[in-house]
Protein backbone atom coordinates (compact mmCIF):
# COMPACT_ATOMS: atom_id res chain seq x y z
CA UNK A 1 0.00 0.00 0.00
CA UNK A 2 2.62 2.55 -0.60
CA UNK A 3 1.26 5.63 -0.26
CA UNK A 4 -2.03 4.44 -1.78
CA UNK A 5 -5.49 5.50 -0.40
CA UNK A 6 -7.57 2.41 0.92
CA UNK A 7 -11.27 2.06 1.82
CA UNK A 8 -12.16 1.69 5.48
CA UNK A 9 -15.19 0.96 6.47
CA UNK A 10 -16.38 2.16 9.96
CA UNK A 11 -19.28 0.06 12.28
CA UNK A 12 -21.97 1.54 10.58
CA UNK A 13 -20.45 1.10 6.93
CA UNK A 14 -19.33 4.26 6.19
CA UNK A 15 -16.91 4.23 3.68
CA UNK A 16 -13.93 6.95 4.27
CA UNK A 17 -10.29 6.99 3.11
CA UNK A 18 -7.72 7.52 4.91
CA UNK A 19 -3.92 7.24 3.86
CA UNK A 20 -1.92 4.14 6.20
CA UNK A 21 0.94 5.50 6.18
CA UNK A 22 0.01 8.64 8.69
CA UNK A 23 -1.00 8.68 11.67
CA UNK A 24 -2.59 11.58 13.46
CA UNK A 25 -0.57 13.95 14.98
CA UNK A 26 -1.84 13.65 18.20
CA UNK A 27 -1.31 9.76 18.58
CA UNK A 28 2.95 10.93 18.56
CA UNK A 29 2.25 13.84 21.28
CA UNK A 30 0.44 11.33 23.24
CA UNK A 31 3.46 8.78 23.05
CA UNK A 32 5.90 11.38 23.70
CA UNK A 33 3.80 12.07 26.58
CA UNK A 34 3.40 8.88 27.80
CA UNK A 35 6.94 7.93 27.10
CA UNK A 36 8.23 11.01 28.89
CA UNK A 37 5.61 10.47 31.93
CA UNK A 38 7.22 6.87 31.92
CA UNK A 39 10.78 7.62 32.11
CA UNK A 40 10.09 10.45 35.12
CA UNK A 41 8.08 8.13 37.56
CA UNK A 42 10.44 5.76 36.83
CA UNK A 43 13.51 7.91 37.42
CA UNK A 44 11.97 9.77 40.74
CA UNK A 45 10.91 5.87 42.26
CA UNK A 46 14.64 5.05 41.94
CA UNK A 47 16.34 8.08 42.92
CA UNK A 48 13.69 8.22 46.27
CA UNK A 49 14.80 4.88 46.88
CA UNK A 50 18.53 5.46 46.79
CA UNK A 51 18.20 9.15 48.71
CA UNK A 52 16.08 7.34 51.64
CA UNK A 53 18.60 4.19 52.11
CA UNK A 54 21.61 6.86 52.10
CA UNK A 55 19.83 9.13 54.62
CA UNK A 56 18.77 6.51 57.02
CA UNK A 57 21.28 6.16 60.20
CA UNK A 58 22.15 2.91 60.79
CA UNK A 59 21.40 1.45 64.23
CA UNK A 60 23.69 -0.01 66.29
CA UNK A 61 21.11 -1.36 68.61
CA UNK A 62 19.36 -4.62 68.09
CA UNK A 63 15.67 -4.76 67.60
CA UNK A 64 15.78 -8.54 67.88
CA UNK A 65 14.00 -10.58 70.50
CA UNK A 66 15.73 -12.58 73.47
CA UNK A 67 16.09 -16.32 72.61
CA UNK A 68 14.03 -16.10 76.04
CA UNK A 69 10.58 -13.98 74.80
CA UNK A 70 10.69 -16.01 71.20
CA UNK A 71 10.60 -19.40 73.43
CA UNK A 72 7.72 -17.33 75.26
CA UNK A 73 5.78 -16.69 71.91
CA UNK A 74 6.09 -20.08 70.34
CA UNK A 75 5.17 -21.16 74.20
CA UNK A 76 1.76 -18.90 74.03
CA UNK A 77 1.25 -20.14 70.38
CA UNK A 78 0.88 -23.78 71.10
CA UNK A 79 -1.04 -22.79 74.01
CA UNK A 80 -3.68 -20.89 71.52
CA UNK A 81 -3.22 -23.97 69.51
CA UNK A 82 -3.89 -26.55 72.58
CA UNK A 83 -7.28 -24.48 73.89
CA UNK A 84 -8.82 -24.99 69.92
CA UNK A 85 -7.27 -28.83 69.32
CA UNK A 86 -6.51 -30.27 73.31
CA UNK A 87 -5.40 -33.44 71.40
CA UNK A 88 -2.50 -31.74 68.55
CA UNK A 89 0.01 -34.11 68.80
CA UNK A 90 2.08 -31.75 67.04
CA UNK A 91 1.67 -28.68 69.45
CA UNK A 92 1.62 -30.67 72.50
CA UNK A 93 5.46 -32.15 71.24
CA UNK A 94 6.27 -28.37 70.49
CA UNK A 95 5.17 -27.19 74.21
CA UNK A 96 6.94 -29.88 75.66
CA UNK A 97 10.18 -29.19 73.66
CA UNK A 98 10.14 -25.31 74.29
CA UNK A 99 9.71 -25.71 78.18
CA UNK A 100 12.76 -27.83 78.36
CA UNK A 101 14.83 -25.30 76.36
CA UNK A 102 13.18 -22.46 78.88
CA UNK A 103 14.71 -25.28 81.34
CA UNK A 104 10.54 -26.13 82.62
CA UNK A 105 10.97 -29.54 83.38
CA UNK A 106 7.69 -29.01 85.55
CA UNK A 107 5.76 -27.39 82.86
CA UNK A 108 6.81 -30.15 80.29
CA UNK A 109 5.61 -32.79 81.95
CA UNK A 110 1.54 -31.66 81.77
CA UNK A 111 1.84 -32.06 78.10
CA UNK A 112 3.79 -34.83 77.83
CA UNK A 113 1.38 -36.84 80.03
CA UNK A 114 -1.37 -35.73 77.83
CA UNK A 115 1.31 -37.30 74.88
CA UNK A 116 1.61 -40.84 77.20
CA UNK A 117 -1.91 -40.88 77.54
CA UNK A 118 -3.31 -40.29 73.86
CA UNK A 119 -0.44 -42.21 72.26
CA UNK A 120 0.68 -44.85 74.91
CA UNK A 121 2.06 -47.11 71.70
CA UNK A 122 5.33 -44.29 71.77
CA UNK A 123 7.71 -45.19 74.18
CA UNK A 124 10.19 -42.67 73.58
CA UNK A 125 6.98 -40.17 75.08
CA UNK A 126 6.75 -42.91 78.18
CA UNK A 127 10.66 -42.55 79.04
CA UNK A 128 10.77 -39.11 78.64
CA UNK A 129 7.90 -38.25 81.39
CA UNK A 130 9.92 -40.67 83.56
CA UNK A 131 13.08 -39.08 83.34
CA UNK A 132 11.04 -35.13 84.11
CA UNK A 133 9.26 -36.82 86.61
CA UNK A 134 12.49 -37.99 88.39
CA UNK A 135 14.15 -34.74 88.11
CA UNK A 136 11.54 -32.45 89.20
CA UNK A 137 11.17 -35.21 92.53
CA UNK A 138 14.96 -34.86 92.73
CA UNK A 139 14.98 -31.05 92.67
CA UNK A 140 12.15 -30.99 94.85
CA UNK A 141 13.53 -33.10 97.28
CA UNK A 142 17.12 -30.36 97.18
CA UNK A 143 14.69 -27.73 97.86
CA UNK A 144 13.07 -29.62 101.01
CA UNK A 145 16.57 -30.08 102.45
Amino acid sequence: MNGERSQIKGPSGYQGRRDMSEKPIWHRVLAIVGGGAFIGSTVFAITSVFRDALTQPVSSETTEPTIEERLATQERGYEKVLQREPQNQVALEGLVFVRLQMQDARGAIRPLSKLVQLFPERRNYKILLEELQEQVGESQAETRS
